[in-house]
């Protein structure tokens, strides 16, 4: 059961679900194989044939994944038993290594499953999330609630000191025990099948967390009837929404689809205020106005579930469970971080929203400033201050350049790799395009899957992923996939970004070059497979290349004529980079308060209602200012309740403090340089989690990370 079976099965299960446990997983398999011809033919349950074992997408078929996993399932059992089974003296071979060994099968069918489900998902495949949930729990709690394999680990652990292990080795060794300890591998069997229903509940609910707030935040798109009440809008954003309208039917409307965010896009344009206010409350409503996709009574079972699964397992509250495994280990540690920050940020956000109102007093505007006001005003404010918006950028941000001449580009500038297209291998939709990645010898390494534009059958925001991890241990290259949701125009026209897009296109390529420089021998070390606040760092200091002079003269050129970006406009870029960063905290800062309040509740404590305590959270934290909602709020807040970071969304402020730091060094020493990147890679980037983190980052520092590069930043000091 290597890292990334064990991993992938818990994220997947945070992410996705689970019911009630399914008997015919938790009995004992043969280990006799019991391949049929439809079987032997399941694209599956073979590894692929393609380059680097690329999935065969043009092969694979909803049909396919239900009989795969469960023979995946089968086949991981039997491998278990075997190694529980085992008559000779446990080792760390036949026993730790035998565990990162088995569960290939499953392990390809749940990466490609579950990243589908992310990215291109059907009703046949919710359906079957769903139907997966229990039977992925259960199989995930009968193998870390064996007790003959615990006995197994714990009779290596008390003899570790005569193995002379060398230290991804002895790592290896402590995660496995761990892993076991904080599944409830010491509890008793009362209370073991105790926490195998809570965790079979926790997975539906999941399930049902996620798939409520894609369908709620599909049904949520706000229909405009005319084409002046779009006014601000660009002729091909008017022109993408038409497109939208009309693929539902809607000939000669309009249709605004919702982003992730509690923001929305197009609030910083949008002239007419009443289209605004309807844009803001359709996406700050959703999942918390009744019907069929509510999800405030699912929000309050999986906290309460969470908190007697934490109190279960002998820790006082789910964020104390959690946070104990991440680098800041303590609730105390993260209440200090957030408490601190938060007046100074609040206070910025109210001197920015008196800056706002006078705008809005100036022009006779009759009203105080709202939620849906701020990124419009706000706009306005930087052109005042500025002289430049938003759409003055856009021109400069074609999507292709900022992929190719942007992204890539620093990262050969910085690492010596090099990109090649690959458009011989399948892909699962006509917008995702793939790409082969050179080491600087010339050297094959990897391939990086870009999937850019957003679809109804896609989830909100953006996010790395692996189709295959690299080890030494099974000779394998990682497959990679950056994905971001880009609003696709009409055929014929260029995709020009926000500068927020570009930044996000930064950011995750960051994601994607931790899995790209993987040099581990245990796939359960490769690339992100590191502490929740700690995966952001790396992609945080990516996005530092976006505005870099070198690397932006590249690829910012206008898309008709070829024109550099003005160095004009950059100097007013530069100038402008802390501002808004009142708002931009304190809706972050909101988010990580509301994450955990929720999860530092014990099951006694839980509400009755989720958001009269969302809103008593708010004010007593002090970031109860209404004209800055937070950033996710809890019916839609599926980093939290459907994803993996519960109790870990301040790991982007916490990775924040190592990134600052990080930009420093690099400026320090010269910047975009092989030099730099070199040793970056090396001590960072290569070592995944084979190493503790943050004497990953003190080999790469030099010392401990210091906060107040970060202050700066956000104006905080």
């Amino acid at each position: 059961m290597n890292k990334s079976m064990l991993m992938l099965l818990c994220s997947a299960l945070a992410i996705q679900s689970s019911v009630a446990a399914d008997t015919s997983v938790t009995s004992a398999p043969t280990s006799k194989p019991l391949m049929n011809k439809a079987l032997a033919a399941n694209p599956l349950l073979a590894a692929s044939t393609l380059a680097y074992e690329y999935p065969a997408f043009d092969q694979i078929r909803n049909e396919h994944y239900a009989p795969a996993f469960a023979e995946g399932m089968r086949l991981h059992l039997a491998e278990i038993n075997a190694i529980a089974n085992n008559t000779a003296k446990p080792t760390f071979d036949n026993t730790v290594v035998a565990l990162e060994r088995a569960g290939q099968s499953l392990n390809r069918v749940s990466t490609i499953f579950f990243n589908q489900i992310a990215t291109n998902t059907n009703p046949t495949l919710e359906s079957l999330s769903t139907d997966l949930a229990p039977k992925l729990s259960a199989h995930q709690d009968v193998i870390l609630m064996n007790a003959k394999l615990f006995k197994r680990i714990n009779a290596i652990i008390s003899q570790r000191d005569k193995l002379k292990l060398d230290a991804e080795s002895n790592r290896l060794l402590d995660r496995y025990y761990t892993d076991f300890v904080r599944a409830g591998a010491k509890l008793s069997d009362s209370d073991k099948a105790k926490l195998k229903a809570i965790n079979a509940q926790l997975a539906s609910l999941g399930t049902k967390f996620s798939q409520n707030v894609l369908k709620e935040t599909n049904a949520s798109a706000v229909i405009v009837e005319h084409k002046e009440q779009l006014k601000g809008l660009s002729e091909g954003e008017i022109n993408t929404a038409a497109a939208a309208a009309k693929a539902k039917g809607l000939d000669g409307k309009y249709l605004i689809p919702l982003m992730n965010t509690s923001g929305q896009p197009y609030l910083s344009s949008l002239e007419d205020r009443a289209v605004r206010q309807r844009l803001q409350e359709a996406s700050v409503n959703r999942g918390s106005h009744g019907g069929d996709f509510d999800n405030r009574d699912t929000a309050l079972q999986l906290a309460r579930l969470r908190a007697e699964r934490a109190q279960l397992l002998g820790y006082p509250n789910y964020a104390a469970y959690g946070l104990e495994d991440e680098t800041a280990k303590t609730t105390t540690a993260v209440n200090k971080m957030l408490s601190e920050l938060a007046p100074a940020a609040v206070a910025n956000a109210k001197n920015e929203a008196a800056e706002l109102q006078k705008i809005i007093d100036a022009n006779h505007g009759d009203f105080k400033l709202a939620a849906w006001d701020w990124a419009y005003y706000t706009e306005q404010l930087r052109t005042a201050k500025y002289a430049f918006d938003d759409t003055q950028l856009r021109p400069y941000f074609e999507l292709d350049s900022v992929l190719q001449n942007g992204v890539f580009f620093a990262a050969h500038q910085l690492y010596g790799i090099s990109f090649k297209e690959r458009k011989d291998l399948p892909v699962y939709h006509p917008s995702v395009r793939v790409f082969e990645v050179f080491d600087a010898d010339g050297k094959s390494m990897a391939l990086f899957i870009a999937d850019m534009y957003a679809r109804d059958s896609k989830r909100g925001g953006a996010w790395m992923n692996s189709y295959v991890e690299q080890s030494t241990l099974f000779n394998k290259k990682p497959v990679i996939a950056n994905h971001l949701n880009i609003p696709q125009p009409p055929k014929g026209e260029p995709t020009l970004l926000t500068a927020d897009e570009v930044k996000t296109a930064f950011h995750e390529f960051g994601h994607a070059l931790h899995g790209l420089f993987s040099q581990v021998h245990y796939p359960r070390f490769s690339g992100t497979n590191v502490p929740r606040d700690f995966v952001e760092y790396p992609s945080q200091v990516n996005e530092m290349w976006a505005t870099w002079p070198e690397v932006l003269k590249n690829y910012a050129k206008h898309y008709k004529t070829g024109e550099v970006i003005p160095q004009a406009l950059v100097d007013k870029i530069t100038a402008s980079n802390k501002f808004n960063q009142g708002f931009a905290t304190t809706e972050y800062l909101a988010a990580s308060l509301l994450d955990q309040r929720w999860h530092q509740l014990t099951p006694a404590q839980i509400p009755s209602d989720a958001i009269a305590f969302e809103k008593a959270v708010l004010k007593e934290a002090g970031v109860d200012f209404a004209p800055v909602p937070p950033r996710y709020r809890s019916t839609y807040f599926s980093h939290i309740f459907g994803g993996g970071y519960s109790a870990g969304y301040y790991a982007y402020l916490w990775s924040e403090v190592l990134d600052a730091d990080t930009v420093e060094w690099f400026k320090e020493n010269g910047g975009l340089t092989r030099k730099n990147g070199d040793w970056f890679r090396q001590q960072l980037l290569s070592r995944g989690g084979s190493i503790d983190p943050m004497e990953s980052f003190r080999n790469f520092r030099g010392r401990d990370p210091k906060i107040d590069p970060l202050l700066l930043r956000r104006g905080l000091k």
